[in-house]
């Protein structure tokens, strides 16, 4: 299959990369700057110069495509305009383009944030209303009814909190758990779904290849419901050690939130550290069921927390990056 990913050189895009070239496909990404995509391209991957602004490279980069793969995307932005203009308006100009130039379907890697928060004890399935809690989910959400009012086939994946090799997020924990104390928000009794990068790669390759997908929304994660208060633990074990979790009530958080959002905003620069935050990390669970994607698919996920740490520490050890 010929495939298309934007994102490719990000932390999804590149594990998706990794799940495409290894069935075989002919993979092609779009990148801003070649020179960082070098690595690509010495493992086959065809670089298409442009971006989500530029829909003549778009209508280029996805003539010929069987899949396009819409991996790009911002999770941290100086207002909701901003997320808006790249989650919103890119991934309409993409379905645009893609469609002009004939490509075959296209999937979109979306957020659990876009659905919204979970009721404590439950999972979403797909087919719940989205209620959005943050910017960030309304955009991702915003994206989600760009490509659904398309004229392509597609499906959508919400994957939840991602980690892995690469991932520079969780990294944040993982160096935490090595000092031996770390914070949670709240009681630590906030519900999670979890998914490795790399499982989560193989889980978009497949739904590229499925005709049930199409038209339909997936979760894609591994089964097991952790506690934000298990998931620090769980990252201390596979690091070897023990560590202290010191809780944070809201008022606190809201407070260093506010602290953050406010000097990164005379910075002149956009984090993902703001009040609006505060929504999603106080928020009751946030999980969800794979169960459709497996059916659907085939593909289920590999590592459970256990073992996704425990690789996920291995690789940032030879990185150099703890």
């Amino acid at each position: 299959m010929n495939a298309l990913v934007t994102g490719g050189t990000g932390f999804v895009g590149g594990h998706l990369i990794q799940a495409l070239l290894a069935r075989g496909d002919t993979v092609t990404t779009l990148v801003r700057s070649p020179a960082k995509a070098a690595g690509l391209a010495e493992r086959g991957v065809r670089l298409a110069g442009g971006s989500l602004e530029d829909p003549a490279a778009l209508r280029a980069a996805a003539r010929g495509q069987d899949v396009v793969y819409h991996a790009a995307g911002v999770v941290a932005a100086r207002s909701e305009a901003g997320f808006l203009a790249a989650n919103r308006d890119g991934t309409a100009r993409l379905v645009a383009a893609a469609a002009e130039a004939a490509a075959g379907r296209i999937v979109l890697v979306s957020s659990l944030a876009a659905a919204g928060p979970a009721p404590r004890g439950g999972r979403l399935h797909g087919d719940e209303t989205p209620r959005p809690v943050t910017a960030y989910g309304r955009s991702k959400l915003a994206g989600e009814a760009a490509v659904r009012a398309g004229p392509l086939p597609w499906t959508i994946v919400r994957p939840p909190p991602v980690y892995g090799p690469r991932d520079t997020e969780m990294l944040r924990i993982f160096r935490a758990a090595r000092l031996g104390v770390a914070p949670v928000f709240g009681d630590g009794a906030q519900e999670l779904s979890l998914i490795y990068g790399p499982d989560l790669g193989e889980a978009l390759a497949a739904v590229g290849r499925s005709e049930p997908a199409i038209g339909r929304i997936f979760y894609p994660c591994h089964a097991e419901i952790l506690t934000s208060a298990s998931l620090v633990r769980g990252i201390a074990s596979a690091l070897g050690g023990r560590i202290r979790l010191v809780a944070l009530p809201r008022w606190i958080a809201a407070f260093g939130l506010g602290i953050a959002g406010a000097a990164a905003r005379l910075a002149g620069r956009a984090t993902i550290l703001t009040p609006d935050k505060a929504n999603e990390l106080f928020a009751p669970a946030w999980t969800c069921d794979p169960a459709p994607l497996e059916v659907a698919t085939g593909w289920r996920a590999a590592h459970d927390l256990a073992a996704g740490a425990r690789a996920t520490a291995a690789w940032y050890r030879d990185a150099g990056w703890l």
